[in-house]
């Protein structure tokens, strides 16, 4: 207490400037307009200034929770999208109390192989999360693979990139089939088989799932035609794809459950 006595005793001709300069200010201010608006402004300019600052730095922080609820949306919104489609595109007759034919889930890869013959990712959902094995996953840009083995909060999932990965695609144009396979070479380009020969194949040509599977929709963006060539029979040709999806660089990802999986498969396997 002695030591801020003997500071405003040494200051005091300083401090009582200060004081009598403040005062002046205030009272100028007060007494015309044009300096009273002018200091409205700054003042609102400085304090506009550090509020968004403020802002700016609350919705970093906030950036994982907005991440998370923009990520249930779009699973909100395709699931309505695919389950729109589906029921008007198909003679099927839904039986399931909600109307739904598919259901989605968000999640997050947190190991992501594309090096290898046979490569695998790793997501941050599983048996907690409702995920079984052969449910199909994707991106908002393509598909990325199946569902292979779940743990209570993991699950890894089959890359499109794999060696044993055979899935059910073909020309969006036409209803000619076949399977997408990867010849272990780019990761960028994956092969489609066993078109017939008198499906009018052209570069360019948008490449999407069949829907003749209980794992994929049908009409899932895959790649384009890239080039392609007749087989050894000539009864078929053999199509390069290159992939929408970048798959050295993958995120975010949404599982699709068909509902009626169960009751397709023991249909098929009886």
């Amino acid at each position: 207490m002695q030591q801020i006595i003997n500071f405003i005793i040494r200051n005091k001709n300083f401090l009582l400037f200060l004081s009598l300069f403040f005062i002046s200010i205030v009272f100028t201010i007060q007494s015309h307009s044009y300096h009273k608006s002018k200091f409205i402004n700054s003042a609102n300019f400085l304090s506009g200034g550090v509020y968004n600052s403020l802002n700016n730095f609350s919705e970093y922080l906030n950036l994982k929770s907005q991440n998370k609820l923009l990520a249930e949306e779009n699973n909100r919104l395709r699931e309505q999208l695919f389950n729109i489609n589906t029921t008007k595109d198909s003679t099927f007759t839904n039986t399931t109390s909600s109307g739904k034919l598919y259901k989605f889930y968000s999640a997050n890869v947190i190991k992501n192989s594309y090096s290898l013959i046979d490569n695998i990712l790793l997501i941050n959902k599983g048996q907690r999360d409702s995920l079984k094995q052969d449910f199909g996953v994707i991106t908002t840009k393509g598909i990325v693979g199946i569902v292979d083995k779940t743990s209570n909060q993991f699950a890894t999932v089959i890359s499109i990139l794999n060696s044993t990965s055979k899935i059910s695609a073909g020309l969006k144009k036409t209803n000619h089939y076949g399977s997408l396979e990867w010849d272990g070479e780019n990761p960028q380009i994956v092969q489609l088989v066993d078109i017939a020969i008198n499906a009018n194949v052209k570069k360019g040509d948008t490449i999407i799932t069949s829907g003749q599977s209980s794992i994929f929709p049908k009409g899932i963006l895959i790649g384009t035609v890239e080039d392609f060539k007749h087989d050894i029979a000539e009864n078929f040709y053999e199509i390069n794809v290159k992939l929408f999806n970048d798959m050295t660089n993958l995120e975010h990802v949404y599982v699709i459950e068909n509902i009626h999986k169960e009751e397709i498969n023991n249909l098929i396997n009886e």
